[in-house]
C-alpha cells in the first residue's frame, strides 16, 4: 500500500476526528471515504489507538510547523500573536469543525494512553510557542509568560467550542475581539 494511501487515511481521519472526535473514528467509514477496503487501513494502523495517535501526532506536528512558519515569515512577535486565533478559526471555516485537540481532550477518559500523550503534546506545543512569543513581544516576563500562554490557549479553544455549538463564526470573532479588548490578546 502506498504512502499516498496512508496520507489519504490520515487526512480522512483528521476530518472525522475534528467533526466527531476519537469516538467517531471508524475503519469501515474511513475506508469508504478513502475508497479502499477496511482491512487496508489495518496495514498502516493495526488498531484504532494506532490511528488515533498518528492523527493526533500529525496534527500537532503540522500545527508546530505552521506556528514556526508564521514566526519565520513575521519578524514582529506582536503580529504573530494577533494572527494566532486564525489557526483555530480555520477549523470552524471548514465545515464547523473543531481543533482536534479540543475534541479529543473532551474524550480524555476514553482515550488510549498513546492518544492522550499526543493530545497533550498539542497543548504543550501551543503553550510553549505562545510563551516564547509573549516574551519576545515583551508582553510577559519569563515567569508570567507560561501562565498567560495557557490562558490564551484555553480562551481561544473555549471561543471555538462556543462558536461551534452555535455554528456561528461571528461569535468566535466577537469573543476574540473581547479578549483583545480585555487585554488577554494584543489588539
Amino acid at each position: 500500500m502506498s504512502s499516498s494511501a496512508r496520507e489519504a487515511i490520515l487526512a480522512a481521519a483528521k476530518r472525522t476526528a475534528q467533526a466527531h472526535g476519537y469516538g467517531g473514528l471508524n475503519f469501515r467509514d474511513l475506508a469508504a471515504e478513502v475508497g479502499i477496503k477496511a482491512a487496508s487501513i489495518h496495514y498502516h494502523f493495526p488498531s484504532k489507538a494506532d490511528l488515533g495517535a498518528a492523527v493526533a501526532r500529525r496534527y500537532w506536528e503540522d500545527t508546530a510547523a505552521a506556528l514556526e512558519s508564521m514566526l519565520a515569515e513575521n519578524s514582529d512577535p506582536l503580529r504573530c500573536l494577533q494572527r494566532y486565533p486564525d489557526i483555530f478559526r480555520k477549523a470552524l471555516e471548514s465545515g464547523n469543525r473543531m481543533c482536534l485537540h479540543s475534541f479529543m481532550a473532551a474524550e480524555h477518559d476514553d482515550l488510549p494512553d498513546a492518544v492522550k500523550q499526543e493530545v497533550q503534546t498539542f497543548a504543550d506545543v501551543n503553550v510553549a510557542w505562545l510563551s516564547k512569543v509573549l516574551s519576545a513581544a515583551a508582553l510577559a516576563g519569563s515567569e508570567q509568560s507560561e501562565g498567560r500562554a495557557r490562558a490564551i490557549f484555553a480562551a481561544i479553544a473555549g471561543a471555538q467550542l462556543l462558536a461551534r455549538s452555535r455554528s456561528d463564526l461571528a461569535l468566535y470573532d466577537a469573543l476574540i475581539a473581547s479578549y483583545r479588548a480585555a487585554g488577554l490578546l494584543p489588539a
